[in-house]
């Protein structure tokens, strides 16, 4: 493996432990967040959130949020370009090891619910 590819994994990894770690209310709203490319050449990193949070009218203040901490708190990163979607669905694997697995039925208890 090249240098290059392992400085590459390395940063998308560091990427996505720090999506884990900073927005888990994306995954507890139903959201996923993924990182579509890392380029530690330039320090940018291309982030796509999907699930609940296209079309969330605040997934513009996520998205903020993500690019603002993560040029903070990870040095080798200069820019981050988020998508927060729009079309609905999901795609490729969530840094989340357990989005899409609850399988198990809730009852509805008639409390009225969270609209996200």
């Amino acid at each position: 493996m090249s240098t290059d590819t392992q400085e590459t994994e390395d940063l998308e990894t560091e990427v996505t432990n720090f999506l884990r770690r900073n927005f888990p209310q994306i995954q507890m709203h139903g959201g996923t967040a993924a990182v579509e490319n890392v380029d530690p050449e330039s320090g940018t990193v291309s982030i796509r959130l999907g699930g609940a949070c296209s079309g969330c009218g605040i997934s513009p203040m996520t998205v903020q949020a993500i690019k603002s901490r993560m040029v903070e708190e990870i040095p080798e990163i200069e820019k981050v370009e988020a998508n927060a979607g729009g079309g609905g669905g999901s795609f490729g694997p969530s840094p989340y090891p357990d989005v899409g697995d609850d399988t198990e039925d809730t009852e509805d208890d008639g409390s009225p619910s969270a609209p996200f």
